[in-house]
């Protein structure tokens, strides 16, 4: 089978593709990841390694075992969507974000505060760093974790066999 008719290969070249988008919107249009982010593209490097690996298993003949990993990858991009929905409700200010996305209670002595800052990350959590008609770049990652998660599932499902 040619690897570009194998969705397992192709759930693993989707995954690359965002992840190298995210990438770009880093080091060419200026965009710091923020905490969140960081999380959302660990799912993605997470279900690359999986996909391919899922690849080698189709490749030596152990089908069964595609199936399974390609429920893995929905349960991995049904998570990651849940970290990104996280996310939107942060920039939304539906809920607080975590600790480590903002300086946030900076009390104490100055050579605490001075630490606590240097390990706060740049780019806040709670600010949307950019949007497209309405949704920041964690919204449309929950579109597409869930689309890739159905994807995922709908190739885990056992197959029925044919009828003679």
């Amino acid at each position: 089978m040619s690897a570009l008719r194998s969705p397992v290969f192709l759930i693993g070249l989707a995954a690359l593709a965002i992840l190298g988008s995210a990438f770009a919107f880093e080091h060419w249009g200026g965009l710091a990841p923020c905490e969140l982010c960081w999380w959302q593209r660990y799912v993605y490097m997470l279900a690359a390694a999986l996909a391919f690996l899922g690849y080698s298993l189709e490749r030596a003949g152990a089908r069964s075992m595609v199936r399974w990993m390609m429920g893995v990858l929905a349960v991995v991009f049904l998570s990651g969507a849940g970290i990104a929905f996280y996310h939107v409700g942060v920039e939304q200010q539906w809920w607080r974000g975590l600790e480590s996305c903002a300086a946030n209670d900076l009390v104490g002595d100055v050579e605490m505060m001075l630490n606590k800052l240097l390990a706060t990350p740049v780019a806040r959590c709670d600010e949307v760093a950019w949007s497209l008609f309405g949704l920041s770049m964690a919204g449309y990652n929950v579109l597409l974790s869930l689309g890739l998660a159905a994807i995922c599932g709908y190739f885990a499902r056992p197959r029925k066999k044919a009828s003679s």
